[in-house]
């Protein structure tokens, strides 16, 4: 016999799936419950805090798993560019064999409450943070590291409004040239601190 998930995981599990299609303001509790089969009173059981305790930790929760999964697909390819290449290739199958619905986990709480709810807002920044370290880990290069996903995160949005893998993989194309480029430029000397990129901590090369 098969156990059945615990009861947090699936309504974890749920608020992320509705969250990331009809982001945090669409979403009700009862739908959340609802859809985890839960009763509705095991969510305050296990997030006393209501929903915005629920999204802090689908937030976390679904920043952990998007980047193991990105990571290993970075990691699969054996240079930079290729690696670029692949993740937002990734990124416009996945889009296509689900209509346009699973995009980043992240990006749509993000977009839906930046100005209105700041607990919120942290935690997507703390999210986008961590990405952002463990990218520059394999570009070397905060500056980069930014620009890469900026463009990864830009194109979700656009491929969902215009129901297209268009702008996936046109951004793919020229991030993956960004960093050919980038990293065939001269090595920068021992010491040598990255430009400042605002709101964040310079790397030393």
């Amino acid at each position: 016999m098969v156990a059945r998930t615990p009861t947090r995981e699936r309504i974890l599990y749920a608020a992320a799936e509705l969250f990331r299609r009809q982001g945090y303001a669409g979403t009700g509790l009862n739908q959340v419950v609802a859809e985890a089969q839960a009763p509705f009173g095991s969510l305050y059981h296990h997030f006393p805090g209501g929903k915005q305790q629920l999204a802090e930790d689908v937030i976390r929760a679904g920043g952990v798993f998007f980047q193991a999964l990105v990571t290993a697909v970075y990691d699969a390819e054996p240079n930079a560019e290729a690696a670029v290449h692949a993740v937002f290739r990734g990124a416009a199958e996945t889009l296509a064999a689900t209509d346009f619905q699973d995009a980043c986990p992240i990006a749509t709480i993000a977009l839906d409450v930046a100005s209105t709810s700041d607990p919120l807002r942290r935690a997507t920044a703390e999210v986008f943070e961590q990405w952002t370290t463990a990218l520059t880990e394999r570009l070397d290069d905060q500056g980069h590291a930014l620009a890469v996903l900026a463009a990864l995160e830009g194109a979700f949005v656009l491929c969902r409004a215009q129901r297209s893998t268009a702008p996936m993989l046109a951004a793919g194309e020229m991030a993956a040239a960004y960093v050919r480029t980038t990293l065939a430029a001269p090595q920068r000397p021992a010491g040598h601190v990255a430009p400042r990129v605002a709101g964040a901590e310079p790397v030393r090369g």
